[in-house]
Order: C-alpha cells, then structure tokens, then sequence
C-alpha cells in the first residue's frame, strides 16, 4: 500500500510540474492568443451550458458577445454584461433591474472577452493530446490555477489545429458546477459603436438602477 502511494504521489508531482514547463502547451496558446489579438474587434454566437451532475442541475443558454481591446457586451438573454474597461453594467431585463460597479481589475472573475488571455497569468497548462470537437479536430489544453484557493479549479481549453481558433472552454469550480462556453458564428474586426459598450437607462423605461460604485 505504501509502494502504491508513493507512486501516485510521484505521478501527481510529476504531472504537476510538466504542466508549469509544458512548452507545447505554451506555444499553441501563444498562437491562439496572437490570433486573436490580430482583430480590432469581433462578434460570436455563443451558447453556455452549466451542469452539475451531483445536484442535477442541466441548465443551457445562447447569445451574443461583442469585443473591442477590453470592453466587450456579453448578452446571454436572461443577463447581459457591459463592460467598457471601467463600469461593468449587469442587466437582468426580467427583473427590470441593472447593477452599475467598477471594474475590478484584481477580481478572479473570469471575463469571457479576454478568454485567448486566461493563462498568461496565475496559471499553469497541461497539453493532453488531440480530439475532436463537433466533428472538429483540436489540441486539449488544461489550464491549473496556481491558486489553490482559486475559484475554479480547471479550465479545460479545445483549440482548432487548423486555424489556432478556440472551440469551446470549460470551467469547473469547487462546488461541481462545470460551465461550458462554445463558439460558433465568429465575424472578426467587425465595425461596433461605441454605444454597444455602455448602458443608458434612458433607453429601458422602468428599469430600476442599482449603483454599487
């Protein structure tokens, strides 16, 4: 029993100290981010799934996000995010409420504009091998917080071989929730007025403001 402990202690240690130096892991994300950092701007569909096996949640949603440098507005139809690199504005339109706060630069939330950034910090990634995704063949990459309080603690990252576009990223935190993210239509460098990035309550009669600045 001793023998077999130690040897999985030593693969765990192993495995954990090839995924902080795994260069192949590194170069495809290092082209993936260049890629996408390429575009001025860009607009994709998007659907989200959250599932939680041990609760029996399975919930699904699709939408729209629309990025520019930092600011992107994340519309996922029962809540939409504004962010504009200061004020993040959160919209709920069924409650007819929109919460207004600063943009927390040290937050570990994860912003779902800057996905091709995610691992340049607090990090380490593991390169798994490749699989299909939708018929689609794709390099798996994890992502390991170095933060072993971190909120979550996997990011399982799909990244197209044939392009370095990502596919789909999936988040999976303490509490068993995994929450799935796909791409699907993509415009890249698409023209976005600035208005896209901001909310005014003007335009949503009724809707009850809540600042938190």
């Amino acid at each position: 029993m001793k023998i077999f402990l130690s040897a999985v202690i030593c693969a765990v240690f192993q495995a954990a100290v090839f995924a902080q130096h795994d260069s192949k892991a590194y170069s495809i994300l290092e082209a993936m981010s260049k890629k996408y950092k390429s575009y001025v701007s860009f607009e994709a569909s998007l659907k989200s799934n959250l599932t939680n096996e041990s609760e029996g949640v399975k919930e699904e949603f699709s939408g729209k996000i629309s990025v520019k440098g930092q600011k992107f507005n994340l519309n996922m139809g029962e809540q939409v995010i504004i962010n504009n690199g200061r004020t993040v504005w959160t919209y709920l339109p069924a409650a007819k409420e929109v919460n207004i706060d600063h943009v927390d630069k040290n937050s570990e939330e994860f912003a779902p504009a800057q996905f091709y950034d995610m691992y340049k910090k607090g990090f380490k990634y593991l390169y798994l091998g490749e699989s299909k995704q939708d018929g689609l063949l794709c390099d798996e990459i994890d992502l390991v917080p170095e933060k072993k309080d971190a909120q979550y603690f996997k990011v399982k990252i799909f990244i197209a071989k044939k392009d370095k576009s990502v596919q789909s990223w999936t988040m999976y935190d303490r509490v068993g929730n995994k929450y799935k993210y796909s791409i699907s239509k993509f415009t890249p460098n698409i023209k976005l007025n600035e208005t896209v990035f901001s909310f005014d309550p003007k335009n949503y009669p009724g809707v009850e403001v809540i600042d938190l600045r």
